[in-house]
């Protein structure tokens, strides 16, 4: 069962106080049979960069795709459920990713089938378990508290423990110099 958040927005009343605009539960989730123990959820997006400070629509009603909007970002939380060897072998990655807009954002043939690359500035913080960022060549195991600043490089998520793993990302749009 993947966890559900709370999301606070804060903004301020017709007198210019700051006051809570919502409080409850983030609802724009995406988990799917063929990413199986997996679980995204958008807290927040902007599309553009500066962004809006007084937005009081919900940014977050429409479909879950991968990337940030051209010029903005997106803040979410993936749940990493502990991997089975045997179902990943069997896995699609292109087409997992292309239920999230990004499968031309998968690394063919590479050593997990969820290798991919995006092209954004990701921030990422692991909030609790372990999971390992794999790489090309190279793998770094990751515990609670670390964090990455992943820099548009091919990379894939493996849990190989025996607990969930919560990490935060935000996600900017970005471009190769």
């Amino acid at each position: 069962m993947s966890r559900k958040f709370r999301r606070v927005v804060t903004g301020h009343d017709v007198n210019g106080v700051a006051t809570i605009l919502s409080d409850e539960q983030a609802s724009c989730i995406l988990s799917r049979p063929n990413r199986p123990g997996v679980t995204l959820t958008n807290l927040w997006l902007n599309d553009k960069t500066p962004a809006a400070m007084e937005r009081s629509d919900d940014p977050v009603t429409g479909p879950l795709i991968l990337h940030p909007p051209k010029n903005g970002s997106v803040f979410r939380i993936v749940q990493f459920d502990p991997e089975d060897p045997e179902v990943l072998a069997k896995l699609d990655g292109k087409s997992a990713f292309a239920e999230m807009g990004a499968g031309a954002n998968i690394v063919e043939n590479a050593r997990h089938p969820f290798m991919h690359r995006t092209d954004s500035l990701d921030y990422t913080v692991v909030l609790s378990g372990e999971i390992y960022m794999m790489m090309d060549e190279e793998e770094y195991l990751l515990k609670a508290g670390d964090t990455v600043v992943q820099q548009g490089t091919n990379h894939a998520w493996s849990n190989r423990g025996t607990e969930p793993c919560l990490i935060a990302f935000v996600l900017i749009d970005a471009v190769k110099e």
